[in-house]
């Protein structure tokens, strides 16, 4: 039986192996065509892990570490390994859990709770013991198991976050991974061993640790750990407010969505954010030389909401907030830069008049009239229709855009002038302890919900364009996201409790024979975790009613 032979397709080539041959040993005749290892492949258009075995003629294309689906599997299983290297280090008997929690620089900032005593030589035993897993190279196992038995085995473990998220899963199995004789479960697929995982360094920081991996498009090299303490402290402050509420994981919030006050969970966490925009107009009042406040963030951050929700703060404290977007500073069309592909380049510096918005600025200070453009897009030039402006002595400008940050944007204007504010969606939450929730994910969620309901734009077409925003996010915002001196977390706790019901219909209507399917299904799955709620509760004012619709700004 096992003499049959089936014929694979790889790359324009046919070649016979043997009925049962695992994808993996299929992987190693074609891995020296590649440049960074082969992790899953895709049969006949599937994906699928490499243990996975060949039952017929078919046709593979190979994910590598550097492909994005490969990249997410290298880091998924890299928390696998880490977690099960702590238990060995530490003995399963003096740890309470191990919570990996959101990224910090390349890595993942994690934390130990319980009777350890978290020193530079302890986390150089767990960083030994995960080498010598590599080196052993441990195959990475996975079975089915039905969901009210996994239920029972993470009680038993005493991984109660996972004993609560299974509670709610309508699923009947569930998909379990090992590592030797350690068990868990993780969201999305693995390597197949312990020896694909090679390239890590672990860093004390804070009260935890960070473990540091390489970026997608160099997979073989481990860049130097930057802290990026301010983006540290947001986070590590939302944390702790989801913690004191009780909510530090997906089943948790479910528990609170079933057996408590809806209503009183958001207003609480609406509460919060409003608390957070006083203080940030406080502050502004309290620098009477404030001229610029400029706002950044990357995509679906609420920027445009909280702008309006800061203006109805800073009135209340006797300021006159005057907006103002970059994007009406938009060079003229035949003037702006094309990219690498010959499209005009609309995400780069390149494509804002800086020194007209210089000129501006500056003149709006020393007190002079100006007529600020407004850009037609449809015509691509500025147009001059405005009334002329001039600054009030109570009146802050309030300027938003992606390049708030850069100081090449203001780079004639007065720093004592200038309060800057980086605005992101910032998810606190976590799936369970190991497996974290992206921010992208929540804001991709957030951006598919609005682009369907304020300009007609598909899922599909939301998903195929985000790479492209993610690109330019990294180019443009990111970097510069440590020069704020305010930090915003403009995510919700309960908010993808509200968002599934939006965006579910829209992710269902993928079909799949689309590139898109993929990420699409991915993010049904991941919804799957939550009980959704209505919006009725949702305030008007809420950051959230950018992206559902129903606020009281128009935006």
């Amino acid at each position: 039986m096992n003499d049959i032979l089936y014929t694979v397709h790889v790359d324009g080539t046919d070649k016979k192996f043997k009925k049962g041959t695992t994808y993996q040993e299929i992987a190693r005749t074609y891995q020296q065509e590649y440049q960074h290892d082969i992790v899953l492949v895709f049969v006949d258009g599937r994906l699928q892990e490499l243990f996975k075995t060949l039952e017929t003629d078919c046709e593979l294309k190979f994910v590598t570490t550097a492909d994005p689906l490969g990249y997410k599997s290298y880091r998924r299983s890299m928390s696998l390994m880490l977690v099960k290297a702590i238990y060995d280090v530490a003995e399963h008997k003096n740890i309470d859990k191990v919570r990996i929690h959101y990224s910090v620089s390349r890595g993942y900032y994690c934390t130990i709770e319980g009777n350890i005593d978290l020193t530079q030589e302890f986390l150089d035993r767990v960083e030994s013991r995960m080498r010598a897993m590599v080196e052993m190279d441990l195959p990475i196992r996975k079975k089915s198991v039905h969901t009210d038995d996994a239920i029972a085995m993470f009680g038993q473990h005493g991984m109660h976050d996972k004993e609560r998220l299974f509670h709610y899963r309508r699923v009947s199995r569930v998909n379990i991974y090992s590592l030797n004789e350690f068990e868990d479960y993780y969201y999305g697929y693995m390597v197949p061993s312990a020896g694909y995982l090679k390239y890590f360094k672990l860093y004390l920081y804070d009260e935890g640790f960070v473990i540091q991996m390489p970026v997608m498009n160099e997979p073989e090299a481990v860049p130097p750990f930057e802290p990026q303490n301010h983006l540290f402290r947001v986070l590590q402050e939302s944390t702790k407010w989801g913690d004191i509420q009780g909510i530090e994981t997906v089943g948790d919030l479910n528990d609170k969505i079933t057996k408590s006050d809806v209503n009183e969970l958001v207003l609480v966490q609406e509460a919060l954010q409003e608390e957070k925009i006083a203080q940030i107009a406080e502050q502004i009042k309290e620098r009477s030389d404030v001229r610029f406040v400029l706002i950044a963030g990357p995509s679906s951050s609420s920027k445009t909401t909280f702008s309006h929700r800061l203006s109805v703060q800073l009135r209340a404290n006797g300021l006159c907030p005057y907006p103002i977007a970059v994007d009406n500073y938009f060079k003229e069309r035949e003037e702006t830069p094309r990219d690498e592909n010959g499209e005009f380049d609309f995400e780069g510096l390149g494509a804002v008049d800086v020194e007209l918005f210089n000129l501006q600025l500056q003149e709006l200070l020393e007190g002079k009239e100006v007529v600020i453009p407004e850009f037609n897009f449809v015509t691509g030039h500025k147009e001059y229709k405005r009334r002329p402006k001039k600054l009030k002595e109570n009146e802050v400008l309030v300027i938003e855009g992606i390049h708030c940050l850069n100081p090449e944007l203001t780079r004639k204007l007065p720093d004592e002038n200038k309060f800057k504010i980086y605005i992101s969606a910032l998810t606190q939450l976590n799936i369970d302890e190991h497996n974290r929730i992206p921010t992208t994910d929540g804001r991709l969620i957030r951006r598919i919900v609005r682009d369907a309901r304020t300009r007609g734009t598909s899922a599909k077409e939301t998903i195929r364009m985000w790479p492209a925003v993610r690109k330019g996010e990294e180019r443009n915002i990111f970097p510069y996201q440590e020069e704020a001196d305010v930090m915003f977390n403009s995510a919700l706790i309960y908010e993808l409790a509200v968002l599934k019901p939006y965006v579910e219909a829209q992710l269902f209507g993928i079909e799949r024979d689309c590139p898109e399917y993929l990420e699409a299904k991915r993010l049904l799955k991941f919804l799957d975790y939550f009980v959704g709620i209505g919006s009725e509760n949702v305030p008007a004012n809420s950051l959230l009613r950018e992206f559902i619709g129903g606020g009281c700004f128009h935006v």
